[in-house]
């Protein structure tokens, strides 16, 4: 980690530190704790126990991994609905083979990204490919969850690919941050990723003692998450470390992290996922694979994939 780097980041676009910002501060730093999902891959929930006004629109993520596997080891999903979000998977290390009913899906590898829109639903499946299952090898990534407004809650699903050499590639003022910016403006400079609702999604990597400040819309929430490493939030310092997500208050036109001088050995840098969005503020309600607005759309989401009206597994898959 990470996939996606240059060897000199002075060589890129710089992002200057906004003059005279407000800082935003720091309302909450939260452990993420760690379980299983799909087959028995690890996975740590990022924002558990965070409250959703601090959220919205994003409805969860997980840190899958970083693990090592064993041949006969890599473990994915099995067949799953989804139906009224979408879903960002982030891949550092390995390779995911993802499919779908409507006979969607693709593969991505270290530095690439999966942006599907699940809309009205369908069914779907990732999984680690062959080589990966036989072999072993290092797998490490992350799946966001991207509620949709009501507006868009039934539309036709899609999906967007997005390879690490798409990634709109930056650089702090002094050169001591690399940021990947997967989704979102940053001070004019735009990431490939297309949303329904605004938001920022980015990978940045702070050198051992290095600061970064950026702009940050007003209107927009704003979320840290420690992929590794350790440094501090906001300009009180509030120390997180790999595995926490930091929460800032509203109000302010600029984030702050920084990195501490020294970092862990199996991690030379502080690798930072920082996310941002304008709040949808519309009834959510979720249950499973279904993110609706009502408890009635949910019984009936869940009644359409019963039904088989999502999609049906291809035959020689069940």
């Amino acid at each position: 980690m990470p996939a996606v780097t240059v060897e000199n980041p002075l060589t890129l676009p710089r992002v200057a530190a906004p003059a005279a910002a407000h800082a935003r501060p720091v309302v909450a730093v939260a452990t993420a704790p760690s379980g299983f999902e799909g087959e028995g891959f690890p996975v740590r929930r990022a924002f558990a126990g965070i409250d959703y006004t601090h959220l919205d629109p994003f409805i969860m993520m997980d840190q899958m991994g970083e693990v090592e596997y064993a041949p006969g080891e890599a473990k994915g999903t099995p067949w799953h609905p989804h139906r009224g979000f979408e879903t960002v998977t982030y891949l550092l290390d390995g390779t995911f083979v993802h499919r779908d009913s409507h006979g969607g899906g693709g593969v991505i590898n270290d530095g690439d990204t999966q942006w599907m829109t699940a809309g009205s639903g369908l069914l779907h499946i990732e999984a680690p490919p062959e080589s990966l299952v036989m072999a072993g090898g290092l797998f490490h990534g992350l799946q966001l969850w991207v509620n949709l407004p009501k507006s868009d809650k039934m539309m036709v699903p899609r999906y967007q690919d997005i390879g690490g050499g798409k990634v709109k590639l930056l650089t702090s003022g002094d050169g001591g941050a690399l940021l990947r910016l997967i989704a979102g403006d940053l001070d004019g400079h735009q990431g490939p990723g297309i949303t329904h609702t605004p938001i920022t999604m980015m990978h940045v990597t702070v050198n051992p003692g290095a600061e970064l400040t950026l702009p940050w819309r007003r209107d927009f929430n704003a979320l840290a998450y420690a992929l590794a490493g350790r440094g501090a939030a906001g300009a009180e310092g509030r120390p997180f470390r790999m595995g926490q997500t930091v929460v800032f208050g509203n109000g302010g036109d600029s984030i702050t992290i920084r990195a501490d001088e020294s970092q862990e050995s199996r991690s030379p840098n502080f690798e930072v996922v920082l996310l941002g969005g304008l709040p949808i503020r519309e009834p959510m309600r979720h249950y499973g694979p279904f993110v609706m607005n009502t408890h009635a759309e949910l019984a009936q989401a869940f009644e359409d994939f019963q039904a088989g009206r999502l999609g049906s597994i291809p035959a020689g898959e069940r």
